[in-house]
């Protein structure tokens, strides 16, 4: 009899969601995602999965986010033909930030080919296609959020709203081998219980194993209160200075809220100054998916919805869809507030704009999500006086602002608060955080719960039927 848990990514690190659940004969993964940051580090992606592609018979990804669906059009290049079960809206999701990741991969490999053509060194590959990015879609079955649903004759799966972005979800495993049953509990991302645009995190009760992930295991966020003070300090700042805002923001999730903020405050905080512009495809159509899945919103925004619904949500919001479009943008130096991915800075259209804006002193930067480490947006939030773009030395003379209560993922207390919901405490399985929040959260649990808490390391596999 076999039921156990391998991990294979996001142990130690932020990136690379990648659990291997075994049932019996059968074999489940939890995410394949992307490993990003450092250029080692993301350098991995090309590695050969440390299991056979084909033996995988299903797999459950907890949401669209690149960390942890990048590599599902690897896997299936490399020969997994199960189905892949997600949130309807995490499908809609992935049908284009998985196009986009695959349109990234091959214009960087088209770029770097010049370069070594000319260098006459052998050309490389793209990680994945557009065309590689498409069939991956095939295999995906959409959900509904409480819908329990056996998906292998031993294994059923019911997926619970995670509140991190828009179909995120607590994955629960009712697994079987035998006579013997366990239950599973994947965490996913958490969002943090009173969040823009959606509904909190559900709570769940009982579990043999929970894995849980420990982006911000130790540390708190700011309130609401702050952070709405936050911002609208930063904009009153900069309304009295010559310069533009910058906000790298993901396509996903981060995007939409601060876009649903500003059209909530935007009175309060004058922004009919301000000339708004969204510069991004992507961010652009996930947020009409977001629009098209209204009814996961919370009561406030379905409410701004219902408002707004023929409508732009903003009277002076400028929708860049072109390349000539954003490149306009350049010739804009004042009363500007320009929102663009990627939301780590390491690429996209936000890059062009950190070029044309942030040597200039009365330039803001507003960075309002997650840095991992290695990119460029970690650097500027570390203070780096100097960043290379494309080849260039430009000094940074702007204001940085990093403003972390927007954060999507839960704090110490939020996922300490979901924790305590588990009524038998659980064996917790720390993953997607990197080393010193894993410590900090893992003595704070041990010491709250009495709970046996193991930080999860690569390849290190835990025995259901042992605990």
């Amino acid at each position: 009899m076999t039921i156990q848990v391998e991990f294979l990514g996001a142990t130690g690190e932020v990136t690379g969601s990648c659990h291997l659940v075994t049932v019996g004969r059968y074999k489940i993964l939890l995410d394949c995602g992307l490993v990003q940051g450092r250029a080692k580090d993301e350098a991995r992606n090309s590695d050969a999965f440390p299991f056979d592609p084909a033996s995988i018979d299903a797999l459950v990804l907890s949401h669209a986010h690149i960390d942890h669906s990048g590599r599902l059009p690897l896997l299936v290049k490399a020969g997994f033909r199960g189905t892949i079960y997600t949130h309807r809206a995490c499908r809609d999701l992935c049908r284009i930030m998985l196009k986009d990741s695959a349109f990234l991969y091959q214009k960087g490999v088209e770029w770097e080919n010049r370069k070594r053509a000319r260098k006459g060194l052998a050309r490389v590959e793209a990680l994945y296609t557009v065309d590689d990015a498409r069939l991956a879609m095939k295999q995906f079955k959409g959900l509904v959020y409480q819908q329990k649903k056996r998906i292998l004759p031993n294994v059923t799966l019911r997926l619970n709203d995670a509140g991190h972005i828009l179909g995120s979800a607590i994955v629960e495993l009712w697994l079987e081998d035998e006579e013997q049953q366990r239950k599973l509990v994947f965490s996913g991302d958490l969002g943090r219980s009173g969040m823009p645009i959606l509904q909190d995190p559900v709570a769940i009760s009982d579990a043999d194993l929970v894995i849980m992930e420990s982006t911000y295991g130790d540390r708190l966020h700011r309130s609401w209160e702050e952070t709405k003070k936050e911002i609208a300090d930063v904009l009153a700042i900069a309304t009295h200075g010559n310069g533009n805002i910058l906000m790298p923001a993901f396509s996903v999730g981060r995007t939409q809220e601060i876009l649903y903020l500003f059209a909530k405050y935007y009175e309060h905080w004058q922004l009919d100054r301000w000339q708004i512009f969204l510069d991004s495809p992507l961010a652009i159509e996930a947020t009409r998916i977001f629009m098209n899945n209204s009814d996961l919103f919370d009561t406030d925004m379905q409410a701004l919805f219902l408002k707004n619904k023929h409508q732009s949500i903003l009277p002076n919001l400028h929708i860049s869809r072109t390349t000539n479009q954003s490149m306009a943008l350049n010739r804009i130096d004042r009363g500007a507030i320009i929102i663009a991915g990627s939301g780590m800075c390491s690429g996209g259209r936000i890059k062009q704009h950190l070029k044309h804006n942030i040597w200039r002193s009365d330039c803001h930067l507003i960075i309002s999500g997650f840095q991992a480490q290695g990119t460029l947006g970690r650097k500027l939030v570390d203070g780096a006086k100097r960043i290379t773009l494309w080849g260039e030395t430009v000094q940074v003379a702007a204001s940085i602002h990093t403003i972390g209560g927007l954060s999507a993922h839960a704090d110490q207390a939020s996922l300490k608060n979901w924790y305590k919901n588990f009524k038998n405490h659980p064996c917790l399985v720390l993953v997607h955080g990197e080393p010193r929040a894993q410590e900090c959260l893992s003595k704070v649990l041990q010491t709250e719960f009495n709970v046996n808490v193991i930080i999860a390391k690569r390849g290190q596999k835990v025995n259901l039927l042992k605990l």
